[in-house]
């Protein structure tokens, strides 16, 4: 199951450097054909008549000096900024062109699944079977595609197991059929030799983000460290790390590979027994049956014998025994919008499909009532393509406009609008604007998503207005210049500074 995996000797430092939290993939720069506005929207051409308050050169000009320096740089970029209350467009440039949207494409997925699921909508994991006496033959895991869900919630369960009277298990069958099995997503075949968990697979039943850490603790001198490895019950672990003397260096070497459908890992190396903890995180290859044995390895600790093995299955099997539910998708969605998880953005991405079209959920049918709900709220246009979750690597496509036209769909929607706000990053305060947007901090008026590739940078949110005046939705996309996104960001940052000065004029 984890054929053809393997994760080579290295040092910890080289092996902690893979684990780097963005795709290093060149992403081509997007056709510059500008696309017909579709009537139902305002028109970039032209930008409508704004405010008469609001001074908009100042932004205007913010956005052709970008421009300038992209189109030096052999790069392209599209800018929106609209008025939420009027619809209005209050500067734009190439506003109606497609670009890659890097990670704002989480911003699609977390809207339409605050639309179509809810912001109350939990994700549960539950035990079947049938209980004969004190046995139950066998035991099915089957997920609902929480991505939430760690090693650590698997005890619950194992209690309500024992509370329930059981003692014996026969066979652990996991039930993987709410979504399909195709658990690499769209356009992550880009990088197959990436084993960084930002690029973890996806799976109806998951642990850890459908990732495994290997932790090593220093012993004393002369004694081996302890290794343990998360989760539990599926890693074997061969060799030793030994302690050596305190301001000795580091060296710790780690080679995982497959064995049948569970994974060896070779450790080796030294620590100095002052050491801190050492840990090595990576991704999953096939993640199957993984909850599978760390279950079994929790219902052992917890004094329920289990006879068997662990396998798929277990699609008919409709007795409830013990469940889990996770926290509301509402406060989930603060993972996508603040941190910007993958692993969050294609389990809700496939979780969507499965609860709308039925199981088994599949990314092009999340594909496709994703870009319906795009067309029903008016942020569909041509050159709009949405094939995963996430925004990793080059698969979507989406306008500034399109994205304004979603930004300003979510916040006139009274059943969504507070939790998708809150979900996105405050500029200077949190999340990944945690470091941008300082002088603004205090206000808190910068609610963004940011995203960021190789070649790609972008920007997409609102600027807070004061009391009595709405908000502005802005989306900022620059494709095509590889080395060049630190500078890109200085200039996104300038102009959201003059739409903030601009809006906030006077206050």
């Amino acid at each position: 199951m984890h054929q053809g995996s393997r994760f080579r000797p290295t040092l910890v430092g080289l092996a902690l450097l893979a684990l780097t939290a963005s795709a290093r993939s060149e992403v081509p720069t997007p056709a510059a054909t500008e696309a017909p506005a579709p009537s139902n929207r305002p028109s970039a051409a032209t930008p409508a008549r704004p405010r008469a308050s609001m001074e908009t050169g100042p932004i205007q000009r913010a956005i052709e000096k970008l421009a300038a320096d992209v189109k030096g740089w052999g790069g392209s970029v599209g800018v929106a900024v609209v008025d939420v209350e009027t619809g209005e467009t209050i500067a734009a440039k190439d506003a109606h062109v497609a670009f890659n949207p890097a990670s704002n494409a989480k911003l699609v997925t977390a809207a339409a699944a605050l639309h179509l699921l809810g912001p109350g909508h939990r994700f549960m994991t539950g035990l079947y079977g049938k209980l004969d006496g004190d046995r139950v033959p066998e035991l099915v895991l089957r997920g609902q595609g929480d991505p939430s869900l760690d090693a650590g919630d698997l005890w619950p369960l194992a209690r309500e197991l024992v509370t329930a009277g059981v003692r014996r298990v026969g066979a652990i069958v996991v039930d993987q059929g709410y979504f399909d099995d195709r658990f690499v997503p769209p356009a992550f075949d880009e990088q197959p030799n990436e084993w960084a968990p930002f690029r973890a697979p996806v799976s109806a039943v998951a642990l850890d983000e459908n990732t495994v850490t290997l932790s090593v603790r220093a012993g004393e001198k002369g004694k081996d460290a302890a290794v343990r490895v998360d989760p539990l019950g599926f890693v074997d672990v061969v060799g030793a790390v030994r302690t050596t003397k305190k301001g000795d260096p580091e060296k710790l070497l780690l080679d995982l590979t497959p064995k049948g459908d569970r994974l060896v890992a070779r450790v080796g190396g030294h620590l100095p027994e002052n050491a801190r903890v050492v840990r090595v995180r990576r991704r999953l290859d096939d993640p199957r049956l993984v909850p599978g044995y760390a279950l079994r390895a929790v219902l052992e600790s917890a004094g329920i014998e289990v006879a068997g093995g662990v396998k798929l299955g277990g699609a008919k099997e409709k007795r409830l025994l013990a469940s889990h539910r996770s926290r509301p998708l509402g406060e989930l969605l603060a993972l996508l919008g603040k941190d910007s998880d993958n692993f969050y953005a294609e389990m809700i991405f496939k979780a969507i499909a499965a609860e709308k079209k039925g199981r088994p959920g599949t990314a092009e049918g999340a594909a496709e009532v994703i870009t319906s709900y795009l067309k029903e709220i008016g942020a569909f246009e041509e050159g709009v393509v949405v094939k995963n979750g996430s925004g990793l690597f080059d698969a979507n496509r989406i306008t500034p406009l399109a994205t304004t036209s979603l930004l300003r769909a979510a916040h006139r929607d009274v059943s969504m609008g507070p939790e998708f706000l809150a979900q996105l990053a405050i500029g200077g305060v949190d999340g990944t604007l945690r470091g941008r947007f300082k002088k603004l901090s205090e206000r808190g008026i910068v609610r963004a998503k940011t995203g960021t590739l190789n070649a790609v940078a972008s920007l997409s949110g609102y600027v807070l207005g004061p009391p009595g005046r709405a908000p502005l939705v802005f989306s900022i996309y620059v494709n095509g210049i590889p080395g060049k996104v630190g500078l890109a960001r200085g200039g996104m940052d300038r102009i959201i500074d003059a739409a903030a000065r601009a809006l906030w004029k006077d206050h």
